[in-house]
């Protein structure tokens, strides 16, 4: 595997193969542990992987030049398969705005509302790599939850995923 030019396809193939392995990891447990409330701040896996597929969608959907001014409930998707989905959507459409995202583009600011309605600015390219390192800490999240329940988390490392491409043929 070579050093990419820009890290942002790489990043966020990553990202794609990291939530790849937590939907595995969640798929092997009972729906009452994916539903059950642990307490904190995403008191369920449910809760903390929805808001994951919502909040990556919200990016996508700022970056593409829209508003998002509010993520799904668990009420709004209350299965996994349900969230697997909005995530799996979320994942597609990043896809296809990386392409956009030229060095001029990424060095230049980029302008939106949070979900309070606020108008907030920052670097570009500092709230594209944002998207996976929320994403990469609601996933320790996650792991830490599987534990508590007894159940066994995947690993999620980047050097993982990195040792698995580079082992590819």
């Amino acid at each position: 595997m070579s050093t990419p030019a820009d890290d942002l396809p790489s990043l966020y193939a990553f990202n794609t193969w990291a939530n790849a392995r937590v939907v595995e990891a969640l798929r092997t447990i009972p729906e009452s542990d994916y539903e059950k409330d642990q307490g904190g701040g995403w008191p369920s896996l449910r809760a903390t992987f929805v808001h994951i597929a919502g909040a990556t969608d919200a990016w996508a959907e700022r970056f593409a030049g829209r508003d998002a001014m509010r993520l799904p409930t668990i009420q709004e998707l209350p299965t996994l398969d349900d969230a697997v989905r909005t995530l799996l959507g979320a994942e597609e459409k990043h896809r296809k705005l990386l392409p956009t995202y030229t060095a001029e583009r990424l060095a230049g600011p980029f302008k939106w509302k949070n979900l309070k309605g606020e108008a907030k600015t920052a670097p570009l390219w500092v709230v594209v790599r944002h998207v996976v390192n929320h994403q990469t800490y609601h996933r320790g999240q996650i792991s830490s939850m599987l534990r508590r329940l007894g159940h066994a988390p995947k690993a999620t490392d980047m050097v993982v995923w990195g040792i698995e491409v580079a082992a590819r043929p």
